[in-house]
């Protein structure tokens, strides 16, 4: 489990509810303030995202790089905190 940053671990081990997109892992302000400019000021708005994507990750991190332009560290993060919640909740 040290291999997941303190921020994963918090998000994937609770239902998400009304978090904010930054509260997913590999997201932070400058990217958050990104995505919330386009619309996805919410962590359920990305999860929507990931989900009409069919839980694809390549199109999932090739979406976020594109959206926000976050790297591919970021993108990584942000998918497996999103599967891993996925697993968990739905």
């Amino acid at each position: 489990m040290s291999s997941t940053s303190q921020k994963h671990r918090d998000f994937v081990g609770e239902p998400m509810g009304d978090k904010p997109v930054t509260a997913l892992a590999g997201i932070g302000s400058t990217l958050g303030g990104r995505l919330s400019e386009k619309g996805y000021d919410k962590a359920y708005v990305v999860l929507g995202q990931y989900l009409l994507l069919k839980k694809d990750g390549d199109m999932f991190r090739d979406w976020l790089n594109e959206t926000c332009n976050a790297n591919s560290k970021q993108t990584l993060e942000c998918y497996d905190c999103l599967a891993q919640w996925c697993e968990a909740f739905l």
